[in-house]
């Protein structure tokens, strides 16, 4: 197998002075040529993007179950919320701090963690992330009083963190970009129902047992995602494959000239700052990340607020039990489902508009938030109004199918169109878009109880619905002003 490979490895070493490829304070001007290490072309089988698609199936179904299984924690304990309150004798806030401060964790993990994956490569941090947020989990179970509890959600949210950023960047490593709308609508789904079913299976576990069943189950979810994730990931980060290709020419020549042609001729500690030093300033400097930051923490926003008023709501409201009122997630679950069509729709949309325009956009994603702007404010007004007024149970849980497609169209298109902006970087910069939805999706449903007691459910939703129009149609001011993706691809940080 060697022997085979050896000759269109070489053909992929270029001679090129020290100082060029990596240049260093003792390099001479009579040093020895270096050789890089580079992709035999593009067709290169060795390139992830060329891996045949059954490799390919393996590590994106893998990642899916990553993001199902750790947004799954995010809402799950939500209709047991009472019952860990009476038991702990804490405060409602508290307690709806416990759901909020995991979301903040999906904020703060991935500012560290998904640098280091364009540093280290995706898999370390994909199977160091498991193996913790395995052990976090089951230590929310073994909480003895709110604070533990706390504390250990919070490192689970950090700790889940890495694969909602990290797997855009894998899907940027395998996926060409016409093809991007449907895979990243089948993430985005994985990701989205997952909070919508964890109310459901967590109102009739606690209700039949106790609340720690939740986590016990999510332990053991847990534990099976990281088994799969050993055994079907590999390695897509080209940076770290092509280093790979060049230690092992280095072995086979002897040669200790070989190096990867995208290895830094900057120290390792500098690398490291670097990387994590980018999100941040991604959303300081880059108009693409602070737009999409602030769109995306509205709607994260306004979702989570749903998410732990909606058990309250279909109790007081419409007297349900605590096991029923998690099925009233499922409205919103099969809004979320129809983004499958629409990212398969994505995909056909913007192989349509590069061949009529003659350039590939990224921006030609974004076209679908447009539907998300209309949907998500009529599903709210239909929500709030009828639970205000007792309308039949269907009613409002018909408006939350509006809600779901709103923003589940929203996410697909958003993140889309960061990866095709920002391609190698893709992971800081969904990082950085993560940081603040997670924050302001933490922090908003705080405010919910009192938002709704003043203004009550029909007002309060009639106000989240003209911030959602509003802000919904700003991110297509980027369809017409392409040259901020033009400077994200070239200089993204």
């Amino acid at each position: 197998m060697a022997e085979e490979k050896k000759s269109p490895q070489q053909a992929t070493i270029n001679e090129l002075p020290p100082s060029s490829a990596c240049p260093s304070e003792g390099a001479s001007s009579n040093a020895s040529l270096m050789k890089v290490v580079d992709w035999d072309g593009p067709d290169d089988p060795e390139k992830p993007v060329n891996w045949p698609r059954s490799r390919k199936n393996q590590i994106l179904g893998a990642v899916c179950l990553m993001r199902f299984t750790t947004p799954l924690a995010s809402s799950m304990m939500a209709p047991a919320l009472l019952q860990i309150e009476n038991e702990f004798k804490s405060s409602s806030m508290m307690m709806n701090f416990a759901v909020s401060i995991y979301i903040i964790g999906f904020g703060l993990g991935p500012l560290v963690l998904a640098p280091l994956s364009e540093i280290y490569g995706r898999n370390k941090i994909y199977h160091g992330g498991n193996i913790m947020f395995t052990i976090c989990t089951a230590c929310c179970g073994l909480s003895p009083n709110t604070t533990s509890l706390l504390i250990f959600r919070l490192l689970s949210g950090i700790m889940g963190g890495a694969p909602l950023t990290n797997g855009g960047g894998t899907i940027a490593d395998l996926i060409p970009s016409h093809e991007r709308g449907f895979i990243m609508s089948v993430f985005s789904l994985a990701m989205l129902l997952a909070p919508v079913l964890g109310p459901v299976a967590g109102g009739f576990l606690s209700e039949a047992a106790d609340w720690r069943w939740i986590f016990w189950l999510l332990t053991i979810m847990s534990a099976i995602t990281a088994i799969v994730g050993f055994i079907f990931l590999r390695e897509t980060y080209a940076p770290t494959l092509l280093e790979r290709k060049a230690s092992r020419l280095r072995k086979e020549t002897g040669n200790p000239d070989i190096q990867a042609a995208t290895k830094s001729p900057l120290p390792l500690q500098q690398l490291i700052f670097l990387a994590i030093m980018r999100p941040m300033k991604l959303l300081c400097t880059s108009p693409v990340s602070i737009a999409m930051a602030l769109y995306m923490g509205l709607i994260y926003g306004i979702i989570y607020l749903l998410f732990t008023s909606y058990t309250v709501v279909f109790q007081e409201q419409y007297g349900f039990s605590q096991g029923l009122a998690g099925l009233t997630y499922l409205g919103m679950g099969l809004g979320c489902a129809t983004q499958l069509f629409l990212g398969h729709y994505s995909d056909k949309l913007h192989t349509k508009l590069t061949q009529r325009n003659g350039v590939e956009r990224a921006e030609y994603h974004l076209l679908m938030l447009i539907p998300a702007a209309f949907s998500l404010p009529i599903g709210l007004i239909i929500y709030g109004w009828t639970a205000q007024y007792h309308v039949h149970w269907m009613v409002p849980i018909f408006g939350t199918f509006f809600i779901g497609v709103g923003f589940s169209s929203s996410m697909t298109s958003v993140q889309t169109y960061l990866v095709g902006a920002f391609t190698a970087y893709s992971a800081s910069a969904l990082a950085a878009n993560n940081l603040v939805r997670s924050i302001i999706g933490g922090v908003v449903p705080l405010s919910g109880p009192e938002m709704y007691g003043k203004l009550g459910l029909g007002w309060g939703n009639t106000l989240l619905a003209l911030l959602a129009m509003v802000f919904g149609l700003a991110p297509l001011w980027f369809y017409r002003n392409k040259e901020h993706t033009n400077e994200s691809k070239q200089n993204p940080v």
